[in-house]
């Protein structure tokens, strides 16, 4: 027990009780304003783990070993895998998550469906390399990004490289000549630079990726992030500027898809604000989508899937091509449903060019069969939902809310005309391992508005231990009994 004293003058004051055990600090003093500075100058701070694999993703050397490239940012998360399983384990990541759980049987049946299809020699390099982008990229996110505070100078960081690389982005869509790639190619192997035919009179920016897709869709899924988790915290002038330019190098890719994400983000912000006061305005989205998709079921001679992908890509002939992708790949699945084709080609016509699969989700289900596209799907719905379902948050938890969400949205649209490869892989698995924290977020924001309230009341009262209390009692009652001798 603790007996405290209000402030109120010098003369004689009350004495009030609390259950509060502390210790007496200064409510201005040194101490406590010591202790603040070094919680935010903590708090400021991203791990370096983290610095360096976002780093990483943007610097494209390769360093063959044997029959493995290793590019920087695999080699960072070779290093960082091991600690963070450790961690996990260990319960520094907070709960584990059925998510947690699923992406290893993603992991575990992809490996497998490596060792059938293509025999155990031609399965370890991938199946080790899928486990490390997968889980490695997503355990350093659930292991480093755990509150608001982690969650936003992510951000900030990744659009501080974006528009860091604008000037040298700039040059090559105006020029088409790939100055990143050259200058560390000068050094390292690099990735190859990809040539592709220009559009509207210019360039698709590559970057420092192997294609401009990727480019693009990395840029793309900032936007929306970029936006909502800086306000209040950058001026209206300066949050504005930022989240242009992220979106600006986003359509520097100049490709279909990252730009119809950009514009599928832009349009969710708009509903989320103009529709911020009314509860249920997401579910009445889910509706509106859910009516048009019965609209262009019924209505059209072409399913859902084909009149996206007809419809929502830069040009018609692109389009066209696509829904023979769609065609003869979800045939493999119905013939390889089980265990997939791993990476072996697919059955399709001679005249469609090319063996590559321009939809994430689809190429999932063909290499690895429906039980591991199950695996990955249920696994980030699990997450995604569990935090859509979450409404006992504080603002500043709810804007990284909406902005992870629509971030995570956005990828499964993109995703839809678009397969994630290298980079951009690692990138989508630490973006939704990113977001984890918030379905921890209620316990600990309990504990800070706690403790503020403690704080607070130590500033107003002087905490006095309850045994200096009793002996100044004491010594009141021995002092009055020599008075009345």
């Amino acid at each position: 027990m603790i007996a405290t004293r209000y402030r109120s003058s010098r003369s004689a004051q009350p004495i009030l009780r609390t259950s509060d055990v502390g210790v007496r600090l200064p409510a201005n003093g040194p101490a406590a304003t010591g202790e603040r500075s070094s919680e935010k100058e903590l708090a400021a701070r991203l791990a370096w783990p983290v610095k360096l694999f976002l780093g990483g993703l943007l610097v494209p050397w390769i360093f063959p070993i044997g029959p493995v490239n290793l590019s920087t940012y695999r080699i960072i998360l070779l290093f960082a895998i091991l600690p963070c399983i450790v961690m996990w384990s260990k319960g520094k990541a907070g709960k584990k998550r059925a998510a947690d759980f699923g992406l290893v049987l993603f992991c575990s049946w992809a490996a497998m469906s490596f060792v059938i299809v293509q025999g155990i020699d031609q399965a370890i390099e991938p199946g080790g390399i899928l486990f490390i982008e997968t889980m490695g990229s997503y355990l350093l996110a659930r292991v480093c990004i755990r509150n608001a505070q982690d969650f936003r100078n992510m951000v900030v960081y990744v659009a501080k490289l974006i528009v860091a690389m604008l000037p040298f982005t700039v040059y090559e869509w105006i020029t088409g000549t790939n100055l990143l790639l050259l200058a560390f190619g000068s050094v390292f192997r690099t990735e190859a630079i990809t040539w592709m035919a220009p559009r509207m009179g210019f360039s698709r920016v590559q970057g420092p990726f192997n294609h401009s897709i990727l480019f693009g869709t990395f840029c793309g899924s900032m936007f929306a992030l970029t936006f909502l988790t800086t306000k209040g915290k950058l001026s209206g002038i300066s949050r504005g500027v930022l989240t242009s330019l992220v979106g600006f190098s986003a359509f520097l890719s100049m490709s279909s898809a990252p730009m119809a994400g950009v514009l599928f983000q832009i349009a969710l912000l708009l509903w989320n604000k103009v529709l911020g006061g009314f509860a249920a305005r997401w579910k009445l989205l889910w509706a509106i989508a859910f009516v048009g998709y019965l609209i262009v079921e019924i209505g059209s001679n072409q399913t859902p899937a084909q009149f996206y992908i007809s419809h929502f890509t830069f040009d018609q002939q692109t389009g066209w091509y696509r829904l023979w992708i769609w065609e003869y790949g979800s045939a493999s699945v119905a013939n390889h449903p089980i265990f997939g084709i791993g990476l072996g080609d697919w059955a399709r016509p001679s005249w469609m060019y090319g063996n590559s699969v321009d939809n994430f989700w689809l190429l999932m289900a063909m290499r690895h069969g429906l039980p591991g596209f199950m695996f990955l799907v249920l696994s980030l719905l699990s997450i995604s939902l569990s935090i859509a379902k979450k409404t006992d948050v504080d603002p500043d938890v709810d804007a990284c809310r909406t902005a992870y969400l629509i971030c995570m949205g956005a990828f499964a649209f993109v995703g839809s005309t678009v397969h994630f490869w290298v980079a951009a892989y690692a990138w989508f698995f630490f973006l939704a391992g990113s977001g984890v924290w918030m379905l921890d977020c209620n316990l600990s924001h309990r504990e800070q508005s706690r403790n503020s309230n403690d704080r607070k009341v130590q500033g107003r009262y002087r905490v006095v231990p309850a045994g200096a209390r009793h002996a100044k009692r004491l010594s009141t009652s021995q002092a009055g009994q020599k008075l009345d001798k």
